[in-house]
């Protein structure tokens, strides 16, 4: 069977990196990108740019707490007098003398990377613009042989981005996902990033594009897999696996023969096991065969995820004071169960201020927040984030609102926020909030994260010609670790 919601389950509570490790990342870059620019590097900067699986969006979350990273990079304009080692060492030498990074920098050879308490890092990796003419393109640089090698990241992303369009319903990211928690859960064989993620995306063609074998995740996946194997089996002998951007490169050096072979043999028996799970008429026995292939945290039954729930609800009105300031413990119940534990009456507690404006006829319903971490108020760096995810203490969120066709609110309308802060920790704050509040660019709202609990925004849009109130969303809640 394909279980369908399972696998979104899985994806989502499993191997999906989540929103507060993401955000720990673009803190770290954002901060990184900062103190690059304020250094004395020599090279001018002209931009930096997301590389690997963080820019891809096929990243996933660490397998039994071990590290994750983010490749940054930085696009320099030559030196003269520079060789290729110049660019990396010179730059190792601008974290090695600050005292922020100086124990936490370490030089390879064509990267610096700072790392992070052992359970984060990100590779900084000098790229040279235009070295020799102009339109030359880009160069990153080898300190260990001093040479100067050509690269195409934008290139590469950019026939990654096209591939998940043809495979239609973001298909080829969850996959590759999905394959590299495989790699990762089994520890059955040897496969980098890169390489796995060609591979797979070379089994995509544009006419692939609307085909019910993309239909969901599970179709998608044996699918792409039985493909794979079969490609493997008609090369006995390890192929070479071409950078599709840039023929030079040979992403198959990064194997051994025997890697190889291991490889082809490991996709052969795991393909086994997906068709034959995918095939099963019996739910029970099909769960059973797709934790053969992903382990026991897949398929958790829809009975024992009930119970759960069902526990944290009733554990979660014993932590409900009708004054706001819930214990802490509320967030941890929250986090692993969702927003959908609480009653309805803990989204109208009784010091929200009621709306004064006056209405005419039906409120619309249908319009519906979103929202954006970000670092800074004014950062670039930017993560999505849905109702119920954790998010750290730090940075904040911009709000905006939506109709239900996606669309912004039109012309001659204005976006009144009501925010209602709940926990013990806002309350002892002084900081408990209901009221309302404007927005601060077009119908837009910044707004801090600070204190733990779960709080909560709500969207009221207002006709600014008579001050009419004619639309109002449900509210949007942010728990806050």
């Amino acid at each position: 069977m394909k279980l369908v919601a399972l696998f979104d389950d899985f994806l989502k509570e499993v191997v999906n990196i989540n929103s507060t490790r993401l955000g720990l990342l673009t803190d770290g870059v954002y901060a990184i990108k900062k103190f690059i620019r304020r250094s004395s590097y020599a090279p001018r900067i002209r931009t930096f740019y997301k590389q690997g699986s963080w820019a891809h969006q096929t990243i996933i979350r660490p397998v039994g707490g071990g590290e994750y990273d983010a490749d940054l990079l930085v696009f320099v304009d030559p030196v003269n007098g520079w060789t290729a080692k110049d660019y990396v060492e010179k730059l190792y030498d601008e974290f090695a003398a600050n005292g922020t990074y100086a124990g936490k920098v370490k030089m390879w050879e064509y990267c610096v990377t700072i790392e992070y308490a052992g359970d984060r890092k990100i590779d900084i990796a000098p790229c040279v613009v235009d070295r020799l003419w102009a339109g030359q393109g880009h160069e990153v640089c080898n300190r260990a042989e001093d040479q100067f090698h050509e690269s195409r990241p934008i290139d590469y992303t950019t026939w990654l981005i096209e591939k998940n369009g043809y495979s239609g319903g973001n298909s080829f990211r969850k996959v590759t996902r999905l394959l590299k928690y495989l790699r990762d859960y089994k520890l059955t064989f040897t496969c980098q990033s890169v390489l796995l993620t060609t591979m797979i995306g070379e089994q995509i063609e544009w006419m692939d594009q609307g085909k019910t074998n993309y239909s969901d995740v599970p179709t998608a996946l044996l699918t792409l897999i039985s493909r794979l194997d079969v490609w493997l089996q008609a090369n006995p002998h390890k192929p070479q696996v071409r950078n599709p951007k840039l023929s030079s490169e040979d992403f198959s050096t990064k194997w051994t023969e025997a890697q190889y072979q291991n490889f082809r043999n490991c996709i052969h028996r795991y393909r086994d096991w997906i068709e034959q799970a995918y095939n099963s008429e019996s739910r029970d026995e099909s769960i059973k065969l797709w934790q053969k292939v992903f382990g026991d945290e897949f398929g958790r039954s829809a009975n024992v995820l009930a119970q759960k729930a069902d526990t944290a609800s009733v554990l979660a009105e014993t932590l409900l004071p009708t004054t706001g300031a819930h214990r802490d413990s509320l967030v941890e119940i929250v986090k692993k169960a969702g927003l959908s534990i609480l009653p309805n009456w803990f989204f109208a507690p009784p010091y929200l201020k009621q709306p004064q404006w006056r209405i005419e006829g039906e409120i619309i319903k249908s319009i519906k927040v979103v929202a954006e971490w970000r670092p800074g108020k004014e950062s670039n760096e930017v993560t999505r984030v849905s109702a119920g995810d954790a998010l750290p203490a730090r940075g904040g969120l911009w709000f905006d609102v939506r109709q239900w066709n996606a669309t912004p609110i039109p012309d001659g309308y204005r976006v009144e926020w009501r925010v209602a802060n709940t926990g013990a920790v806002a309350i002892a704050q002084n900081a408990q909030r209901g009221g309302f509040y404007s927005s601060q660019r077009q119908n837009r709202r910044w707004e801090e994260l600070r204190y733990r609990g779960i709080h909560m925004v709500e969207a009221f849009v207002i006709r600014t010609s008579d001050d009419v109130l004619v639309a109002q969303s449900d509210p949007f809640g942010v728990v806050v670790e």
